[in-house]
């Protein structure tokens, strides 16, 4: 029986349309979505194509990204940046999304994006769309490559700077950094943080739903927990702006401390004025304070101790939440004080500078001739 036109019986009042029968086989019932006549023939006539190649060519031959996606979100799947995305493929198939259409997605959806940015926000989810979508024979599975990153800073804080940055920032800020560098929290991680993750008593601090998706347990260093304890509060947000109020969540990272973590580093004289090509009202050259030393720098400095301190990268990861290891094995470079003590054991030529007298010269052997 081909598909017809119907009103829902148990609700004729609704005014939908709905489309009822028997394609190939397969019992159909589906709402239009609209109540418009012509708008839901067009619907009929579409859904009866679907499933007629469907019925021939497979599943895979119909598949759109919205059908994919929705099945990926109801299996669980993260949600965050998949708006925009289901805006632009909607009811693209399955087989006419490529390496070619999601780098145009990027750049129609972020055209100044960063290459860290295009990757959180589009390949990455679009790659998990389609992963779902093919383990579930909708498609097959295609390789997605990515925009190459740039590499990682590991700018990362001595012991003297850390201590003139956290004495530098404002009473509100300086618990936000001494968890950030005591915790390795990501600023997000730390700037969300509700009094119901924190035991004071057992001096630990959980993270949820971090970036890489799961729960994260850190244990809490004493200037932490003294510095939580300072506060009169243990329900709610753990840390509050300038205002008095808690920090609103938003998709970037820093930008909520930024202008105080900025001033912090100016105070503690974590960076350097230069000069631009401005000009003040009394004709003097405007400066301007240049830092490379962010919010996200404590997270280094973190990871960069707690190697040093303990050369175990694999705890590194669980503390730190990473996944892969070639996310932390620059931090096993950068403190290469830790290696002194091998190079100093290696073994000595002796006095070589016992004689003032000029180092002779090294007679060349006679070559013989003929």
């Amino acid at each position: 029986m081909p598909l017809k036109l119907v009103r829902d019986r148990k609700n004729p009042d609704d005014g939908l349309w709905y489309v009822r029968g028997t394609v190939r086989g397969r019992r159909i019932e589906e709402s239009t979505g609209t109540r418009e006549r012509k708008r839901s023939e067009e619907f009929k006539a579409r859904r009866e194509a679907e499933l007629l190649d469907e019925a021939i060519h497979g599943r895979a031959s119909v598949a759109t990204f919205a059908h994919a996606c929705a099945s990926y979100l109801e299996f669980g799947g993260e949600g965050r940046f998949m708006t925009p995305i289901l805006r632009h493929f909607g009811q693209t198939k399955l087989t006419k999304i490529d390496q070619v259409a999601i780098d145009a997605c990027a750049k129609a959806l972020y055209p100044n994006g960063k290459p860290s940015t295009l990757t959180r926000q589009v390949y990455t989810p679009v790659s998990a769309v389609m992963q779902h979508a093919a383990a579930r024979g909708m498609c097959i599975p295609i390789t997605i490559e990515r925009p190459s990153q740039p590499k990682g800073k590991t700018r990362w804080l001595t012991v003297s700077e850390a201590e003139r940055l956290a004495i530098a920032c404002s009473p509100h800020l300086r618990p936000v950094v001494l968890l950030m560098l005591y915790t390795g929290a990501r600023v997000s991680e730390a700037l969300y943080l509700d009094w119901a993750q924190v035991n004071l008593e057992a001096g630990n601090v959980v993270y949820l739903d971090t970036k890489n998706g799961e729960d994260r347990g850190v244990p809490l260093h004493p200037a932490v927990v003294a510095a939580l304890a300072r506060s009169n509060r243990r329900e709610g947000p753990v840390f509050l702006n300038h205002k008095g109020a808690a920090y609103e969540e938003k998709d970037g990272e820093g930008g909520q401390i930024k202008t105080a973590f900025r001033g912090a580093t100016r105070r503690a004289c974590l960076g350097k004025w230069v000069d631009t090509k401005k000009k003040d009202k009394a004709g003097k050259t405007v400066k301007r304070w240049i830092t490379d030393v962010t919010p996200h720098t404590c997270r280094h400095t973190w990871a960069t101790w707690h190697y040093a301190a303990h050369r175990d990268i694999r705890q590194l990861m669980e503390l730190g939440g990473w996944k892969q290891i070639s996310m932390v094995q620059r931090y096993t470079h950068v403190n290469v004080s830790n290696h002194a003590p091998s190079i100093a054991a290696l073994p000595s030529l002796g006095d070589i500078w016992g004689s003032e007298e000029p180092t002779p010269a090294i007679s060349q052997p006679e070559q013989k001739v003929g």
